[in-house]
């Protein structure tokens, strides 16, 4: 009996977290001893050795935030959301606004978002009340079935210098580089709702524990997207995965005037890490001209960094071949970068498509709101060309389009567009990266690619 007893004591010695295997637990099962509410006034209560979060009409996002503040981190917990129109989250490195919401304070910080809903971005990472969307799961659409409906879902973080990385139920998620906290605290989200038929249902977080001791990060696949923050610089793994940067931020090595032996000697300027075309009353290659990489790509990933002013227009071409001897802008598949209230393209065309992230003349983006930012901000590009020519357009890191160079559809599209007399437009088999000078002022930053 005596026996037994020790046995049993020490198979549950062996389950607890304890200081000799790193883990701490951040939930004790029993109280919210270490917790505190801000934001909003939804319920929080213990049940059943879970922490259980109550949905509540008519106030804003409501948090339960641990009163200590952590920098490097692994986190893992077990969470349920009920519903499917509903959504939750976890804060990392957060931060409170105290004097927001009449005193109750405004949480804000990145977030690893619980999304039971249809576009399943479970795993993706937010910036609650700051930046939105870091890593939508546009970027990783193989993770979006992780997440398990109306059931408990492991959750890892790993937090560790200026990287943060997620897991669901194991299958790695989102990776992004950010240049914001170093530390802040941790939170459960209860989300406002809009519906009040989701008001009662109830998130569920249990099974809390942290390390922050003798970290050992969890290997990452590879061929998982990044997104880094880090202005024109590459994190080890992208530099594992093959990524290179076109701009170095600091020069224009790698890059010609279209049409040209060297780089512009006016109309574009190098200054603080970010490659611009300079204003010229917006003519098309009136000043310095198009510019072009030296190199040329086939299939490929590219990311880029784009900042518009007011009523400005640019873009991104790709497969640019420099062969037509036109004049004006060189001829390829074109990006749109555009003021799309300001600028009077964004009428013109079919469609809507000649608006920002648009297969320019071709394809119109469907893009949302949420995937815009105010001018003057920095904006996110990405085109994916796949070895089979299928081309994504991302905005934000929303996909907006994709399709088919060389389908029917594609040469059906050309022959209704501007591009139309041009033979066999868009499909040669590698081109250069062309940077647009349309006579308004457009920056570029985080020029990379990934040969595929």
């Amino acid at each position: 009996m005596l026996f037994a007893y020790l046995i049993a004591v020490a198979g549950m010695a062996s389950c607890a977290p304890t200081a000799s295997d790193g883990w701490e637990p951040l939930f004790d099962g029993e109280t919210l001893t270490g917790w505190k509410t801000a934001g909003g006034e939804a319920p929080y209560a213990v049940e059943d050795g879970a922490i259980v979060g109550t949905m509540t009409a008519e106030t804003p996002n409501s948090f339960l935030i641990t009163e200590k503040e952590y920098g490097d981190f692994i986190l893992e917990l077990d969470v349920k959301l009920e519903g499917e129109s509903t959504n939750s989250g976890i804060q990392t490195r957060s931060h409170l606004d105290k004097e927001a919401n009449n005193g109750r304070g405004r949480v804000y910080g990145r977030q690893v978002e619980i999304d039971p809903a249809e576009r399943a971005w479970t795993g993706g990472i937010y910036d609650e009340a700051r930046r939105g969307w870091l890593y939508p799961l546009d970027l990783n659409e193989g993770a979006k079935s992780a997440y398990k409906r109306e059931a408990f879902n492991h959750i890892r973080i790993e937090a560790i210098g200026n990287e943060t990385k997620t897991w669901v139920n194991d299958v790695p998620v989102a990776y992004v580089v950010d240049t914001l906290d170093e530390t802040g605290f941790i939170g459960l989200q209860v989300h406002g709702i809009s519906d009040e038929k989701n008001a009662g249902k109830k998130v569920y977080f249990k099974n809390i524990r942290i390390q922050t001791e003798n970290l050992e990060p969890k290997a990452f696949p590879a061929g998982i997207y990044t997104v880094n923050l880090t202005p024109n610089s590459l994190s080890a793994y992208e530099k594992e995965n093959g990524y290179s940067l076109l701009f170095d931020g600091k020069t224009a090595a790698g890059w010609i005037g279209a049409h040209q032996d060297a780089f512009p000697e006016k109309g574009w300027e190098i200054k603080e890490g970010a490659i611009t075309v300079l204003p010229a009353d917006g003519h098309e290659s009136t000043n310095g001209g198009d510019i072009v990489t030296v190199d040329e790509y086939g299939a490929f990933d590219l990311s880029f960094e784009f900042k518009l002013t007011e009523g400005a227009n640019s873009g991104v071409k790709y497969f640019v071949t420099l062969d037509e001897h036109n004049t004006g802008s060189a001829i390829g598949l074109e990006y749109q970068v555009l003021d799309d209230e300001r600028h009077p393209d964004a009428k013109m065309g079919r469609d809507g498509n000649r608006t920002l992230s648009s297969l320019y003349d071709l394809i119109t983006a469907k893009k949302t709101t949420r995937a815009t930012r105010k001018i003057g901000e920095w904006n996110k590009g990405r085109v994916v060309v796949q070895p089979d020519n299928t081309v994504t357009h991302y905005l934000n890191g929303e996909k907006v389009l994709q399709y088919q160079r060389g389908s029917e559809d594609y040469k059906k599209l050309v022959s209704e567009s501007k591009y139309k007399n041009w033979e066999n437009f868009g499909q040669a088999a590698k081109g250069h990266i062309l940077l647009q000078d349309h006579g308004n002022k457009v920056s570029f930053r985080n020029i990379k690619l990934k040969q595929l």
